[in-house]
């Protein structure tokens, strides 16, 4: 069975850092594209940033490029999401998410599991 689980939410002002963890068991973690979205309230989920299972390609949506920066540790089957020069903005609740084919893409149809989701909040 495979399950995701983020840490590393909570409560900032606008400015700070919060780093993300996303730890996967089962055995998919290594060929698996690692995506995180996020959901703030009253809005759609939307596509933050993935990156592929050798490390090397990553995509990140234009609101956070230049800020946030994904990672991944396969031999910790964890991936991770740093997030700098927060903004009141960024305030959602973030979703990791693997699409165990590895289509590398932002669609995410292609995401087949999820974990619970982290709260991030930020504030002015």
């Amino acid at each position: 069975q495979v399950q995701l689980v983020e840490s590393g939410g909570g409560l900032v002002q606008a400015g700070g850092s919060l780093r993300l963890s996303c730890v996967t068991s089962g055995r998919i973690f290594w060929r698996s594209t690692m995506g995180w979205f996020r959901q703030a309230p009253g809005k759609e989920r939307e596509f933050v940033a993935l990156i592929r299972w050798t490390g090397s390609t990553t995509d990140y949506a234009d609101s956070v490029k230049g800020r946030f920066t994904v990672s991944r540790d396969n031999a910790k089957n964890t991936a991770y999401l740093q997030m700098n020069s927060l903004k009141p903005e960024d305030t959602a609740v973030y979703y990791c998410a693997a699409d165990h084919l590895g289509s590398g893409t932002r669609d995410e149809s292609n995401y087949d599991f999820w974990g619970q989701g982290t709260q991030v909040t930020v504030s002015a």
